[in-house]
């Protein structure tokens, strides 16, 4: 899909066709429609399929006519009905009559900027457009990073009430998301350094003091993904040992009656064999069954008490 946007008189208009000084949008573009930016605008076509690829890598192309910028922007996965967090580029290229923006998917980032959300935002500014879409990538993994971290404390209140597989997939899901997030800002990271080094993309006076901004927010945002990525997987090792010591005290109980339910079996064992009454102790007595049984009930009374003694139970 490909719409065109141009600020006229301090606000955001669609337009029909391509101006000097507009934003051209890709969203998931078709070939044609690649083809078609591309000869207009004299791109290379893989330069405009590269953001449409998820395993892209961060990175700045410096070509002749055209610049091309390509970033990691985080994304909401839905997964057994469930919403995790992910990251896919966003491409964008800037050429000497106007930018454009390639992405496989819609994103907020963009939309605050296609819905006039943003202040200061004009389409012919493409290096402060550049800048402030790099302000808000990093601003909304600071956002989903806060969601993250709700989550990661629900789950782990629920895994307080009922260690179960579910609540342990979430935390892993949450990691992995925080993974996720921690080596795109890193991506991100060297390309903003690669920005700040690159005379050809700085235009205005105030546009250093605007990336620095932009570094200095991503590298929050690093911190705080390691910081909950740490908290995360010390969460998940304390739960592992937790989960595996209720299973060694269960088996330690379980032995334990084994143990002792198994004297009543071995006295019963003995008194049934198939051998001569005249040698088996209470075997011509009335009361011989209540005696053996007492026997019985006896030493596993007092092998329970020496159990119970040593916090075997």
């Amino acid at each position: 899909m490909i719409q065109i946007f141009m600020t006229e008189d301090g606000a955001i208009h669609q337009k029909d066709e391509v101006q000097a000084g507009a934003w051209v949008a890709l969203t998931n573009p078709t070939a044609t429609e690649i083809l078609e930016i591309s000869e207009k605008y004299g791109i290379d076509p893989d330069h405009l399929k590269a953001p449409l690829d998820e395993e892209e890598r961060s990175r700045i192309e410096v070509e002749d006519n055209y610049t091309l910028v390509l970033v990691d922007i985080p994304s909401i996965e839905e997964r057994s009905g469930k919403d995790w967090y992910i990251t896919i580029p966003l491409g964008i290229i800037t050429t000497e009559q106007s930018i454009i923006t390639v992405c496989l998917e819609e994103t907020p980032i963009l939309t605050a900027f296609m819905d006039g959300r943003v202040k200061d935002f004009y389409t012919h500014m493409r290096t402060r457009f550049i800048l402030q879409i790099l302000y808000r990538n990093a601003s909304q993994f600071l956002q989903y990073l806060r969601v993250i971290d709700k989550k990661s404390d629900m789950v782990e209140r629920k895994l307080h009430q009922s260690q179960k597989n579910q609540e342990l997939i979430e935390l892993l899901e949450l990691e992995k998301s925080l993974v996720y997030f921690t080596t795109s800002l890193r991506s991100n990271e060297v390309v903003f350094e690669k920005l700040l080094k690159n005379e050809r993309i700085k235009k205005y006076p105030e546009d250093t003091e605007l990336l620095e901004d932009v570094i200095i927010e991503n590298k929050q945002a690093i911190e705080m993904a390691n910081i909950y990525s740490g908290i995360l997987s010390g969460t998940m090792d304390a739960f592992a040992s937790v989960i595996s010591n209720n299973l060694n005290i269960v088996m330690k109980f379980l032995a334990t009656i084994t143990i002792v339910m198994s004297i009543p079996t071995m006295v019963a064992s003995f008194y049934g064999m198939n051998v001569n009454t005249a040698g088996m102790p209470f075997a011509n007595s009335i009361y011989g069954f209540w005696i053996v049984l007492g026997v019985a009930a006896v030493l596993s009374l007092v092998v329970a008490l020496i159990f119970s003694k040593k916090d075997l139970f």
